[in-house]
C-alpha cells in the first residue's frame, strides 16, 4: 500500500516539489503540485481541464491570468497565519512570479464546467473554525469549501494541530454516494489529498492512518514529515496525529463526480461516540495558531 504515501521528493516533475494529477494517483478528479520559486522566479501554468487555487504556503506572489494582475501577500509559514488565494479557471493560462521567492500549494479539480473567473481570495474572508475539544483539538482555514467559496468542483482546506492532538477523528470516509431512508444525502463521494508540514524541522514527525472495509481494502499507517503526502481513493481515514512537541498541518484537496459539490461524511460507528465526548472539555488553549510565529 506503499504507493498511497509519497515521501518527500519522491514525485518531484519538472518544475514542482511535488506533482499528483488524476492519472499518477490513478483515480478522476484531485490533483495538487507545490511549486518553489526562488527570488525573481516565475512559472506559467495551464490549468487545461482542472480548475486550480494558487495558495502560498510560504511567501508572496502575483499571479498574472487572463489580463488581470491578482497580488497575493501570502504568509511566513503554515503556522504564522491563513492566505489570501487566488481561483482559476479551466482552459486558461497563468503567469506565477515572487520578487522575494516562496513555496505555494497548486490544489486542482478535473471539471466539465467553467461557470467561474479568476478571482481573488480575500484571507479576511477565510472561515478559521476551532473543531473538536481536549487532545482533539484542532484548526481548519476553510479556504474553498461549500458556502466558503465558489468553484465548480474543487475542495480545498487546511488543518492544523498542537503538537501532541489528533485531528481527522473519529476517523471518517467520503468514498461513496449514499442517501438516507428519506431520500436525503448523508454522504458524497470524494477522492482526497492529504500534504503534510510539520514543526521543528527535520525532527518533526506525525502519523497518519487510512484503513478500509472488507469489501474495499487500504491499510495504510505513515510516519510523515514536511513535504509528504498521502493519497486516499476510498476508505476510513484518521487520525492524524501530532508528535508531541511538533505541531502538524496538512492541506486537504478533495473533488469527485457528483455535480453537487457537497463535503458529507460517514463516521467509522466504532469511533464516532467520540465525539460526544468533546462537550464536557475545553479547547486547546494553544489555538488558534493565527498570528502565531512557526514553533
Amino acid at each position: 500500500m506503499s504507493k498511497y504515501h509519497l515521501p518527500k521528493g519522491t514525485s518531484a516533475d519538472g518544475p514542482y516539489d511535488l506533482l499528483v494529477t488524476p492519472e499518477s494517483a490513478g483515480w478522476g478528479y484531485s490533483g495538487l503540485r507545490i511549486l518553489t520559486l526562488r527570488p525573481g522566479e516565475a512559472h506559467t501554468l495551464s490549468t487545461g481541464e482542472s480548475e486550480f487555487l494558487v495558495l502560498p504556503l510560504t511567501g508572496s506572489c502575483t499571479v498574472t491570468t487572463d489580463g488581470r494582475t491578482i497580488e497575493l501577500t501570502g504568509r511566513t509559514s503554515v503556522f504564522a497565519s491563513a492566505t489570501d488565494f487566488a481561483y482559476l479557471p479551466r482552459e486558461s493560462e497563468a503567469l506565477i512570479s515572487s520578487a522575494h521567492g516562496g513555496t505555494y500549494a497548486l490544489p486542482s479539480a478535473r471539471t466539465e464546467q467553467g461557470g467561474h473567473s479568476a478571482r481573488y481570495g480575500r484571507k479576511e474572508d477565510v472561515p478559521v473554525e476551532l473543531r473538536g475539544a481536549g487532545a482533539c483539538s484542532r484548526q481548519v482555514n476553510n479556504y474553498c469549501l461549500p458556502g466558503t467559496f465558489e468553484a465548480e468542483q474543487l475542495l480545498v482546506c487546511e488543518v492544523l494541530t498542537p503538537g501532541g492532538n489528533w485531528s481527522s477523528y473519529p476517523p471518517h470516509k467520503h468514498d461513496e454516494a449514499r442517501t438516507d431512508e428519506a431520500g436525503n444525502p448523508v454522504e458524497s463521494e470524494l477522492e482526497e489529498i492529504y500534504y503534510f508540514e510539520v514543526s521543528g524541522g527535520e525532527n518533526g514527525f506525525g502519523y497518519q492512518r487510512v484503513y478500509g472495509t472488507e469489501d474495499r481494502p487500504i491499510d495504510v499507517l505513515a510516519e510523515v514529515r514536511s513535504g509528504e503526502t498521502v493519497l486516499i481513493p476510498h476508505g476510513w481515514h484518521g487520525p492524524s496525529i501530532a508528535a508531541p512537541g511538533y505541531d502538524l498541518y496538512y492541506l486537504n484537496v478533495m473533488a469527485g463526480p457528483g455535480q453537487d459539490r457537497a463535503w458529507l461524511i460517514c463516521d467509522d460507528p466504532a469511533h464516532g461516540w467520540v465525539r460526544g465526548t468533546w462537550e464536557t472539555q475545553d479547547v486547546d488553549n494553544r489555538l488558534p495558531f493565527e498570528g502565531l510565529n512557526e514553533r
